[in-house]
């Protein structure tokens, strides 16, 4: 892996047939939006489904040759470089005018140049990266990372006696709306993003996963959404399950549905 730190992402569908978070997870917008958050590693449990994930990606593509492409290149050096100078001291002479346009040079015919800062705010806006996250130095070289074996590893299988340990060796959980996978994952304080399956009718699991949404305890996401839950996610955001909540969840997804609350 090239000296990078292992970050697995672990995909579990449970004992059911969820095709479409499996294609969605295996989509190439997907992946880059995980390899944009620092992650390594993609492992799925597919369950019933027919559908396998595929362990050739343009990223990976690109590791056989050993190679990242020039425009990628080009942007981490200029974001890296940007990085340095937002960490020095506002007095410091390279932040007095590395980002001031240079208003007295003429520009040739044609269609003009973009400046240096115009090209960083459009790197930044493309690669989905906060300004505010080149404070921290190690975070912004992950971010900016584009090094040739910077492709996911991706792994499949279909059942498992137990997950758990899946569970506890991931950096990030992405599931199915089950309440055992959802408040395993919590348990063992793992960020976690709960994809709903819409093909499922009457599907009440879904109300238990938006009740935690709203307490910040975890993600929703659709398949077709999970990309830009993906991109735009801070897990720093999320807050702690503590399992005496679970009372208090049961009762409103009970007084929701017209149940007792015995």
């Amino acid at each position: 892996m090239g000296g990078r730190e292992r970050r697995m992402v672990f995909v579990t569908v449970g004992t059911t047939c969820f095709d479409a978070l499996v294609k969605a997870v295996d989509s190439e917008e997907v992946k880059e939006a995980l390899l944009h958050k620092g992650y390594t590693e993609l492992l799925v449990q597919m369950g019933r489904g027919t559908y396998i994930p595929s362990k050739v990606s343009s990223p990976a593509i690109r590791d056989k040759v050993g190679v990242a492409p020039i425009e990628e290149k080009l942007v981490q050096h200029r974001l890296r470089w940007f990085g340095h100078v937002q960490r020095r001291p506002p007095g410091a002479p390279v932040r007095s005018g590395v980002l001031k346009r240079a208003d007295n040079v003429k520009r040739g015919r044609g269609r003009p140049n973009l400046t240096w800062d115009e090209s960083v705010k459009r790197d930044l806006k493309e690669w989905n990266i906060s300004k505010g996250l080149a404070m921290d130095r190690s975070a912004w070289r992950q971010a900016i990372n584009v090094s040739a074996n910077s492709a996911l590893q991706v792994e499949y299988f279909t059942f498992s006696q137990s997950i758990t340990d899946y569970i506890r060796e991931a950096s990030l959980v992405i599931s199915h709306a089950g309440s055992g996978s959802i408040f395993e994952t919590l348990r063992l304080g793992k960020p976690l993003i709960v994809v709903m399956n819409e093909d499922l009718m009457d599907n009440h699991q879904s109300e238990l996963a938006e009740e935690l949404a709203d307490r910040k305890h975890l993600l929703c996401a659709r398949p077709q959404t999970l990309q830009e839950t993906v991109k735009a996610m801070d897990l720093n955001n999320l807050l702690p399950y503590m399992p005496g909540d679970a009372k208090q969840v049961v009762t409103r997804i009970n007084k929701f549905l017209g149940f007792p609350d015995d």
